[in-house]
């Protein structure tokens, strides 16, 4: 036999057992033989004893009971199977001529009986017809199981969901509605079937709600999908925010469930629907929103919608022939009070300005917070300027007053510039840019007063202040960008260092190179918080690369004057290299002369410890500071660069590179790296070749590109193309 021959015996459904008892063995073996001759199971038992052992000992399908034997007759037995075996089919076998004993055991459950002596065939249809029976009857206990299952389960699921499911008839009232109802509202399932769905939804939602469920022209295929807000029960608790989803039901296909209840909500049932709770989507959309327009510390509108508003204010005046007016604010003496007590306090103060500024607002004012101490103030519908000179004198005097912040007294005036439309301007940025200046000339005279814009003001100092004021914005909105600038080794053409450099994405102006900015920054001591931003993002970046692979490439950073003779300059500067894991032997600070000479002793000190700590010193511009070159031999350096304007003299074989020369002559004799900046030809290239110069930079190998640009030329780590 094969395997495949096995398996199909293996795989047919095994033929029923059937046990026979009786108290005459012959009849018991001629039962039990006739029974297997046509395929049936059989197990014997020769009287009532051994019938009851039998039911105990296994299952049967059927059994045939002789009612009358000796020692337990078949009545007994009967009653024995209906405990030990219920599902167990019984046909009394009898061989009385009446009918009584037959009548009894069908009473007690038996499905069919014989008479003795009985005809084989019609003994062999009886069989056969109470097993057809049982089979049947097994069938739909089966069924009428898996279908109470599936409708528990699917009860479950229901309740389970965690969204509100519900069923409403044809005139809007629920005529279902899941458990989830309860912990989402607060309303018990049966305390809302027969309301209409309505009575759940929001006021302000209830006719659009039910006006969009029952809407005739939805259907299953393309469902109703609205958000509404639902009562919560009790007065405490606020309305949610759901969405719900809803679609006609056909009766013809709805399955009825065998539970009354159920079955008759099901009958009434024309619409199903489900409610998702969307309530902290719609919190966080809403304070999403909340945060795009305001200030999240005074809770005033930002520079944005304060832009929005003034725009259709401006439209408005300009509609009706009004004027109106924009103040600029700028809190005197803020940043002293925020350096004095801290950061916490200052914030605290921020918002003790702000209630008293909204004290002297009128109705349908904008005050916003523009950035840092800075606010701005949108009077629609004025008369003129007196209107504004009113306004700005009450918000003088109402800031005059001491606060009072954490056991301390503190006093802060505000200067105020104010701009008038149309006459000092018709555009939104004009009159912002306009009370700016007002204000500017507000503070240059001595603070804590108003002053109204007029042409007679400097245009070229307006320029400055603006120019200063969108510096330190640029710095919060982060609009600083590194470029950098390969350093490639003059005989390989190998990339071996970076020069970061700083650029200026003006959101008016566009791309501004650093002089146009940097002398205002140190003028006005931002220079410090730009160079720290520039080192932050070159760290980062230029990290990666290194991380990537390129473990020794060199980050070269210019740093200013003022930074570097601040008395914490070399514990900042390895703080940001922890802060962000750059290697301090991959660094190289550059600094000019000027700025050693300035104070050699103390210099000398901080460059020292960053060398012992691994950073390189590079001297920037070199042979264009002092003349005294003591310095190089009491100070811890390790490149020259040699500055772009003596390069730029190199012609083939001119005189004019006798500087170029020397430099480069006493690097080497010093054992110092070199650095030419400023190569813009392949004759400047060959002639600081011969020379011996380690290393160079300049237009030659491209100008300073974003780190987009870097990466595709640390990607090939050979001669890169010249960029344009």
């Amino acid at each position: 036999m094969t395997w495949d021959n096995q398996q199909s015996i293996y795989s047919q459904p095994q033929p029923p057992e059937i046990l026979v008892a009786d108290g005459d063995p012959r009849l018991l073996n001629f039962l039990a033989s006739l029974l297997r001759q046509h395929g049936y199971r059989v197990a014997e038992a020769l009287g009532g004893h051994a019938a009851c052992d039998a039911l105990r000992a296994r299952p049967f399908k059927l059994a045939l009971l002789d009612l009358r034997m000796p020692d337990i007759n078949g009545l007994d037995v009967m009653a024995y199977a209906a405990t030990a075996q219920p599902d167990c089919g019984i046909i009394a076998v009898s061989g009385e001529k009446g009918f009584t004993s037959v009548s009894r055991a069908l009473r007690r459950g038996a499905l069919d009986y014989i008479k003795k002596p009985f005809d084989p065939e019609e003994l062999l249809e009886t069989v056969r017809g109470v097993l057809g029976q049982q089979s049947l009857l097994q069938n739909h206990a089966d069924m009428q199981s898996r279908l109470e299952k599936s409708e528990a389960l699917h009860r479950y699921i229901v309740n389970s969901s965690p969204d509100i499911v519900f069923m409403l008839d044809q005139s809007g009232r629920i005529c279902f509605i899941n458990n989830k109802v309860q912990s989402l509202l607060g309303y018990a399932p049966h305390q809302l079937i027969g309301a209409r769905f309505s009575a759940l939804l929001d006021e302000q939602d209830a006719a659009r709600g039910s006006h969009a469920i029952l809407d005739t022209s939805v259907s299953s295929d393309n469902p109703r999908t609205l958000e509404v807000r639902m009562k919560s029960r009790g007065s405490r608790k606020a309305n949610r925010h759901f969405e719900i989803t809803a679609f006609p039901i056909d009766p013809n296909t709805w399955p009825h469930p065998s539970g009354a209840r159920d079955q008759l909500a099901s009958q009434r049932a024309r619409f199903y629907g489900t409610a998702r709770d969307v309530t902290e989507r719609k919190e966080a959309e809403a304070f999403i929103n909340f945060q795009a327009y305001h200030d999240l510390l005074t809770r005033l509108p930002n520079r944005a919608l304060f832009k929005d508003r003034l725009n259709l204010a401006i439209t408005q005046a300009r509609r009706n022939g009004q004027k109106l007016a924009v103040m600029f604010l700028d809190l005197d003496r803020f940043k002293v009070i925020n350096d004095s007590l801290g950061h916490a306090m200052g914030d605290r103060l921020l918002q003790a300005v702000t209630r008293r500024l909204k004290s002297c607002l009128r109705k349908g004012d904008t005050l916003s917070r523009f950035g840092g101490d800075e606010f701005t103030l949108l009077l629609p519908a004025i008369h003129g300027e007196e209107d504004a000179k009113q306004i700005a004198l009450k918000l003088i005097d109402t800031l005059s007053a001491p606060f009072r912040l954490g056991g301390h007294e503190v006093f802060v005036g505000v200067s105020i510039g104010i701009a008038v439309f149309p006459n000092a301007g018709e555009s939104l940025d004009q009159l912002i840019q306009n009370a700016d200046i007002a204000m500017y000339h507000v503070k240059g005279r001595g603070k804590g007063d108003y002053c109204f814009f007029s042409e007679a003001m400097s245009t070229d100092t307006a320029n400055r202040l603006s120019m200063e004021r969108d510096l330190r914005l640029a710095l919060e909105r982060d609009e600083l960008r590194v470029f950098y600038q390969p350093q490639v080794c003059a005989k390989t053409d190998r990339v071996l260092g970076l020069e970061a450099l700083v650029r200026w994405l003006h959101p008016e102006r566009g791309l501004l190179y650093p002089g146009e900015f940097l002398p205002l920054a140190e003028e006005t001591r931002l220079i410090g918080a730009v160079s720290e931003r520039v080192l932050a993002m070159a760290c980062q970046q230029v990290g990666q690369w290194i991380d990537n692979g390129h473990e020794t490439l060199k980050l070269a950073v210019n740093l200013s004057p003022i930074q570097v003779e601040q008395p914490g300059f070399v514990d900042n500067l390895m703080q940001q290299l922890t802060r962000h894991r750059f290697p301090t032997r991959n660094l190289e600070i550059e600094i000019t002369e000027n700025v050693i000479m300035s104070d050699l002793e103390q210099i000398s000190h901080k460059l020292r410890e960053l060398a012992e700590a691994g950073v390189r010193i590079a001297i920037d511009d070199f042979g264009t500071g002092y003349s005294s070159l003591n310095y190089i031999h009491r100070l811890p350096i390790h490149t020259l660069k040699v500055d772009q304007s003596f390069v730029q003299d190199i012609r083939n074989s001119d005189d004019g590179a006798c500087i170029v020369n020397a430099i480069i002559a006493m690097a080497h004799g010093l054992k110092l790296e070199i650095v030419a900046e400023g190569v813009e030809t392949n004759a400047q290239l060959d002639y600081l070749r011969q020379l011996g110069c380690h290393q160079v930079q300049g237009f030659f190998y491209g100008q300073p590109q974003p780190a987009e640009h870097i990466a595709r030329l640390l990607g090939e780590l050979a001669r890169p193309t010249i960029l344009a």
